[in-house]
């Protein structure tokens, strides 16, 4: 696919997602009508607007007395923050859009890839607003100074699972747009990778995603991580902002909770690896040429979805409705988003590594044919031999 008519799709859905989001958040503020906490429950009410309120221009006095002094300023650094967390939200989903439509173009059974890669990219590019955007957040507020570092954390962490219903749509509707700006082009065949190289590459990059989901999530470990720093000053205390960009889940053994339950949510977490390997076995092969940039936002929209795959198992079997109310069961959708990045890049860095040097990385992702392809791929027809004419007996 062309890099022009790989543009317009991108922008659409980058123009697309930034007004889902800035609709979200003004939609804050219907849930101060009278009313709102009867027809939705007061636990429903207090979960939603914890989702849109990191989107919501209205809460810039929410913490600042208005008469007191330097309220307006403030309220003009909230408001400053806000521009600038729409605006990086458009320009990342639009990169990254850009970068996943010229890779995954919808043609040769490529489309669901695309889309469920513009699905994870999402809420991935909602959280890279919230992290650009932060610094003028704490700004805005009266003690933006005070453990600046757990603050970041938690402004990071903010961005909510309206990140995920959003990006939702704007997949579908980027994944048209890119079926009818694509009408008319060749389409390309699917790369044949060795499937040996492809299952390694599988493995090296599930086992760095396994790290952080088994090693580093373990309790102690974690706990260790987030307890391990300590002092004095602006700072201090690390532990939580490197807890949100280390940390892929959380698990004890079973002796802290019943065994059904802890096998439960184990599963959870082999669904996730499971999910990020069979991902990564099939992305080399829908690439249309192979690069470490390419391979890395796969890696980070494969983490994504093994995440949201294993939140869904857990929302299934979760019997809470009755006590937090239906929406508290969506709650953990889109959570962590900082640690899938930094993962998912280390992810695809190393299988594409072990592509390059297991021979399945090379070609420009033209050659169809072998065990990843389509089976459909435009072959070029083999030589004939040229017959030359028999001249006749001489006399």
């Amino acid at each position: 696919m062309t890099y022009r008519r790989a543009v317009i799709p991108a922008v659409f859905g980058g123009l697309l997602i930034t007004l889902l989001m800035w609709w979200a958040g003004a939609s804050a503020e219907a849930l101060q009508l009278r009313g709102s906490t009867g027809v939705l429950g007061i636990d429903s009410v207090n979960e939603l607007r914890s989702w849109l309120a990191p989107w919501s221009y209205g809460a810039s006095t929410a913490s600042v007395d208005p008469g007191a002094v330097g309220a307006t300023r403030y309220a003009d650094l909230y408001r400053t923050a806000m521009q600038i967390r729409f605006v990086a939200l458009f320009g990342v989903f639009t990169a990254g859009a850009l970068l996943l439509i010229r890779g995954l173009p919808p043609t040769r059974r490529r489309t669901p890839a695309l889309l469920l890669a513009l699905w994870a990219w999402g809420p991935v590019a909602c959280t890279l607003a919230v992290t650009l955007s932060a610094p003028w957040l704490l700004a805005s507020r009266e003690h933006g100074s005070f453990r600046i570092l757990p603050q970041l954390a938690s402004v990071i962490s903010s961005s909510g699972p309206v990140a995920v219903f959003a990006g939702l749509l704007t997949a579908g509707l980027t994944v048209l747009v890119a079926r009818v700006t694509v009408k008319g082009e060749a389409p390309l065949p699917r790369r044949a990778v060795p499937p040996r190289a492809a299952r390694l590459a599988a493995s090296v990059g599930t086992a760095m995603v396994a790290l952080s989901l088994v090693v580093l999530s373990y309790v102690s470990v974690a706990g260790w991580i987030q307890t391990s720093f300590s002092g004095r000053g602006l700072l201090s205390e690390p532990g939580d902002l490197l807890r949100e960009w280390l940390l892929l889940g959380s698990w004890a053994g079973p002796s802290t909770a019943p065994l059904g339950d802890w096998l439960l949510y184990r599963a959870a977490d082999l669904l996730t690896l499971a999910v990020v390997w069979w991902s990564l076995r099939l992305l080399p092969g829908l690439l249309t040429r192979i690069t470490v940039p390419a391979m890395a936002v796969g890696a980070v929209c494969a983490i994504l979805l093994g995440l949201l795959a294993s939140e869904l198992l857990r929302t299934v079997a979760d019997d809470t409705v009755t006590v937090w109310g239906p929406v508290h069961l969506f709650s953990g959708l889109g959570s962590n988003v900082p640690a899938a990045l930094t993962f998912g890049v280390l992810a695809g860095t190393a299988a594409c590594a072990a592509l390059r040097l297991t021979g399945g990385g090379d070609g420009d992702g033209r050659d169809g044919g072998g065990a990843d392809g389509d089976g459909d791929a435009v072959k070029s027809p083999e030589p004939q031999p040229q017959i030359s004419p028999v001249s006749p007996p001489q006399a």
